[in-house]
């Protein structure tokens, strides 16, 4: 656990905490508890899914702008691969992954969120990539995931002009997957987690695995990567648990273990 960034598992949920006074700004030592801490809820087989929360006013307002404006050309060249690797670490957590969004989600912040599967925002949310205003560009996945999530056009739109996105345009666009009350953001966030860290693990895996290696790849190199992930599958009990469940019982009713 670290000074910024702290862990909560409860019921097979991790909830993965930004609390740095007063906006969670993303600096150089937020990167590096949060690359720690994706490791660690990653390997930890009592963690079945990760729920991303910056509390109830703020997810994360973008980087801390103040440590790095006065940064030179080669100070920048060294710290943007420790910070391109630390929201990639988020992003390759194994196991399902949702973004609480209250508040302000921008830049660094929206990149974050943006390495969850899913995100769940609050009425008064806003998002976006406001980076364009100071002369940048997104450096920490915002100019590849999101055009992956919203589409190239969309995502053109929001960092050529850096505007802030309100939660029912976020939803509409695809930016987020669910827009419920702010005092309920949390909650639909782990009830939603709970959920699906009730499923079987290796599976989840494996699909989350197939969908973002394919992305990044051509349609026969993904296929033949589901086809070895679905394969391997057999090799786990919940396959066995889960199968005989469904003839038995029907769908649904399968009680995973986790092996």
């Amino acid at each position: 656990m670290g000074e910024f960034v702290s862990v909560e598992v409860s019921e097979r949920v991790a909830t993965v905490r930004l609390d740095r006074p007063k906006m969670n700004a993303i600096d150089t030592q937020v990167q590096r508890e949060l690359a720690e801490v994706a490791r660690e809820v990653g390997a930890d087989p009592s963690v079945g899914a990760v729920v991303l929360y910056g509390g109830a006013k703020v997810f994360a307002a973008g980087a801390d702008v103040k440590e790095f404006a006065g940064w030179s050309y080669t100070d920048m060249v060294d710290h943007s691969v420790g910070l391109q690797a630390s929201l990639t670490a988020v992003a390759r957590i194994p196991k399902p992954v949702i973004a609480a969004v209250t508040g302000y989600a921008l830049g660094g912040g929206c990149e974050l969120a943006l390495c969850a599967d899913f995100r769940v925002a609050g009425t008064s949310a806003q998002l976006g990539q406001p980076e364009i205003l100071l002369g940048i560009i997104p450096g920490a996945g915002g100019t590849q995931r999101l055009p992956r999530l919203i589409g190239p056009s969309r995502a053109k739109d929001l960092i050529y002009s850096g505007r802030f996105v309100a939660a029912d345009e976020a939803l509409r666009i695809g930016l987020v997957d669910r827009v419920v009350p702010d005092a309920e953001v949390y909650d639909s966030a782990l009830a939603w987690a709970a959920q699906l860290a009730s499923g079987p693990s290796y599976a989840l895996r494996a699909a989350k695995e197939s969908i973002d290696r394919g992305l990044a790849a051509d349609i026969e190199t993904g296929l033949e990567i589901e086809r070895v992930q679905f394969a391997a599958l057999f090799a786990t009990e919940d396959r066995g648990i889960g199968m005989r469940s469904f003839v038995e019982s029907g769908p649904g009713k399968a009680e995973f273990q986790g092996r």
